[in-house]
């Protein structure tokens, strides 16, 4: 966005001025003082839109053709990428080891290398893939911008900070450090290293705010900004950057992570040039992304021609219910891969859950090289040939005006649907780079915090919980239990032990599995684990949830598996467990299952919602309580081994009821030994049933698809089979919701209202109701 002088003209005036000059035509003369004064009365740089909404890698500049002519040596280019290879993941461990946030600790960070024009190159094979497809954004927004600009300027030693994801990051919590290469005065490189570093200033503490209800409400919004200066940090930006945020000593701790770990790559680049030469060096990196993007065109040939349509669904805008649909259509035809995502349902514009362009793509990417083909180099070229269709103020292409807070939630499901529709192609392919695999989960459930640490500093961040995603399960095995998340490679769950040092809360249940919490299939997926907290010692202390599936489940299973369980948020207000406990330590076996059954503490008030919780105020004691997430099942339930049935059963990971009813098991209690021949009756009598539950596909049809979604739904996006263009909406033209129709650019600004204006309309029409019933009682009496 770059708006000049001329938007501020009335536009009936600029229609008579045109009419006025119709007959005039300006000089040579007069129109380079108009050009000149046009382009020095920008008033404000914004996201460029030729930036942004291009994903595909950089033509080769004259440098590089010029230095890719002088003869390309296989095995010199492959020496580089392996010193470039290690050189990153030693700069990665940097990070990991000194980096001050929780994100850096646990592994969700990563460092690259760039070419000129900022494709990335290389990444470092640990940390978040997804930076990948994403971070060329702003180096060519500062190679547009600031190359040229007298003001700023690109030198040798100058660093350039940003953390804005409309100029291209994950989201707002990411940082990132970018430094050119610079040789003769010429930019032949880049290198950066960013992190998750989670309190941004946002309106509720650790980053990602579920409150945000405008863009300003987001907190720090960092366009790329030159916060070090021929190898100097300029202490007035860093001085802004620490006071635009709750934690102050995080910022600076962590610019000088970046910085260190970015010098590190700098030597290994240095030492390079030294020993193959520039010219050999800048075209490795050039030929190193287009390899990637050649070898990506040949292996989507590989895969069979046609479409893949993959629908989803977020259940919450964080704050209250509703029903908004992600819509995905992959097609195949040759070596062009279509990503279409017409249907999905419109950005809000006073919501957390928007996403922009950019972070969906980013997580694309994620699929790509993480669950496709993770044997590529991370690179740009690995999203370059796939064509992306989106509408733009949608809510996975959100504008410029729109919060996005919390754009995971619209990102994520980028993420899935790569991931499951391309298991579907994949799975009657002949070459197979990676397994077939259900869905992973792709939720942060997670605690939020903030507020006053024991030691009296003011601080917000997250846990490292979210690490523990559960995995999908594969054709010929069970899922991995709370392995990784599924946007980051060999992360670390975190042991709260070292959390207790810093922050005043106890996760009094850390990471035991859930009963149940499972996608079945012939192979389950993954498990999750369960996490109760309570604050203590501290004046001031809070927690949030920022996770969506309480409703509808957030993956599906593949292939006749199951998806994952729905996830609610429970607490436990107006006691103070670690009184009970020193009382009656036999009050410790807690579960969210027990806890919530049995409502054992006297006086308690006994809480569960959905998993949108905005910042809450914790006394000390009271309990919070959210379990981790299930990857989706592979393949019939019926289908599974008996044997693994019972060992599931026998560690206590299912229920009976799941054993019997689900999978169709018969076991002697006491041995956990199978009954074969019940077994084998009990399931054949299952499958009879189905069939007996069973219509005709056309019958079915008639009965189960309706014209509309149910009038009391909170419903967005397209409806249909076939009709991705015109979208549902419920719009509030007052405090009454209401139903609007049409295309994308047709519809009327989608804004919630406040819920507590809802509740209080709705307390005074009850008071009214009451008062003209009892009025008239009283009336009657006298």
């Amino acid at each position: 966005m770059t708006l000049t002088t001329d938007e501020f003209v009335p536009a009936g005036q600029q229609d008579d001025d045109s009419r006025g000059n119709d007959s005039q035509e300006l000089t040579t003369q007069e129109q380079q003082w108009v050009d000149k004064f046009m382009d020095e009365t920008t008033l404000f740089l914004g996201p460029d839109p030729a930036i942004m909404r291009h994903h595909e890698i950089m033509p080769r500049t004259a440098y590089e053709e010029e230095c890719i002519s002088q003869g390309i040596n296989p095995l010199e280019i492959d020496r580089i990428r392996k010193r470039l290879a290690g050189a990153l993941d030693e700069a990665f461990e940097m990070c990991e080891s000194m980096g001050a946030a929780p994100g850096a600790k646990w592994a969700d960070l990563s460092c690259a290398v760039y070419t000129a024009e900022g494709d990335v190159t290389y990444l470092s094979n640990r940390g978040v893939i997804a930076f990948s497809a994403v971070l060329h954004h702003p180096i060519r927004y500062i190679m547009k911008n600031w190359k040229d600009e007298p003001t700023v300027g690109i030198n040798e030693g100058d660093g350039f900070f940003h953390n804005d994801s409309r100029f291209g990051m994950v989201h707002n919590t990411d940082q990132s450090m970018l430094v050119p290469v610079i040789r003769g005065g010429i930019i032949i490189a880049w290198v950066g290293a960013t992190i998750h570093e989670g309190e941004n200033g946002a309106c509720e503490p650790g980053g990602m705010p579920s409150g945000s209800e405008t863009p300003f409400d987001d907190g720090l919004r960092a366009s790329p900004i030159k916060i070090v200066e021929k190898g100097h940090l300029r202490r007035d930006l860093l001085t802004f950057l620490q006071h635009s945020t709750r934690d102050p000593k995080l910022m600076l701790a962590d610019i000088k992570v970046k910085m260190g770990a970015v010098k590190r790559i700098m030597d290994t680049v240095d030492r390079l040039i030294d020993e193959v030469g520039q010219e050999t060096f800048v075209a490795s990196l050039r030929v190193t992304v287009e390899d990637v993007e050649t070898e990506v065109k040949r292996r989507i040939g590989e895969l069979p021609d046609g479409t893949v349509t993959f629908n989803q669904f977020v259940d919450s805008t964080l704050k209250e219910n509703i029903l908004i649909k992600f819509a995905c259509k992959i097609t195949i035809k040759g070596e062009r891969m279509i990503v279409d995502l017409t249907g999905t349902g419109p950005e809000i514009l006073n919501r957390a859950i928007n996403s922009p362009l950019a972070s969906t793509k980013s997580f694309m990417a994620q699929a790509i090289l993480s669950y496709w083909w993770p044997d590529l180099p991370r690179s740009t070229g690995a999203l370059s040939p796939i064509e992306v269709i989106t509408e733009e103020h949608s809510w996975a292409d959100a504008g410029y005006d729109a919060p996005v807070g919390q754009s995971l939630q619209a990102s994520f499901r980028g993420f899935s649907a790569l991931q499951t529709a391309f298991a579907k192609m994949q799975f009657s392919s002949p070459q197979k780079y990676s397994n077939v695999v259900a869905p992973w989960f792709n939720q942060i459930n997670d605690f939020l915090w903030g507020g006053t640490t024991q030691n009296g500093e003011q601080v917000g961040n997250l846990c490292a919980d979210l690490n523990g995603m559960g995995g999908g399960a594969k054709a010929f095995r069970d899922g991995e239990d709370a392995v990784a998340p599924l946007f980051c490679a060999m992360a670390d769950i975190g042991e709260q032990e070292v959390m207790e040092e810093e922050v005043p809360f106890l996760q009094l249940v850390s990471k035991r599995m859930v009963r149940d919490n499972q996608g079945f299939g012939k192979f389950r997926g993954g498990m999750g684990y369960e996490m109760i907290v309570a604050s203590r010692g501290t004046p001031s202390w809070g927690f949030m949830t920022v996770t969506s599936g309480s409703k509808f489940s957030s993956v599906p299973g593949m292939f006749g598996g199951y998806g994952c369980p729905v996830y609610p948020l429970a607490m436990v207000k107006g006691i103070n467990i670690y009184d009970i406990i020193q009382k009656d330590p036999t009050q410790f076996n807690l579960s969210m299952e027990r806890v919530m059954n049995e409502q054992p503490f006297e006086g308690g008030d006994y809480q569960s919602a959905h998993m949108g919780l905005q910042f809450d105020v914790a006394k000390e004691g009271e309990l919070y309580m959210i379990a981790q997430g299930a990857g989706g099942g592979y393949g019939d339930v019926l289908e599974r081994d008996p044997e693994l049935v019972v060992t599931d059963l026998e560690l206590d990971r299912i229920s009976a009821h799941t054993a019997s009813t689900m999978y169709g098991v018969v076991w002697e209690p006491e041995t956990y030994v199978v009954h074969e021949q019940a077994t084998i009756e009990l399931r054949a009598q299952m499958r009879q049933d189905r069939i007996n539950r069973g219509t005709p596909y056309k019958e079915f049809i008639q009965e189960f698809v309706k014209e509309e979604p149910p009038a009391e739904l909170l419903y967005f996006g397209s409806w249909g089979q076939d009709n991705d263009e015109e979208l549902l909406a419920t719009h509030w033209g007052g405090l009454e919701p209401e139903r609007v129709k049409g295309k994308l650019e047709d519809l009327p600004l989608i804004m919630v209202p406040d819920r507590r204006v809802l509740k209080i309309s709705k307390l005074e029409a009850r008071v009214r109701e009451l008062e003209e019933k009892y009025g008239e009682v009283v009336e009657h009496k006298s």
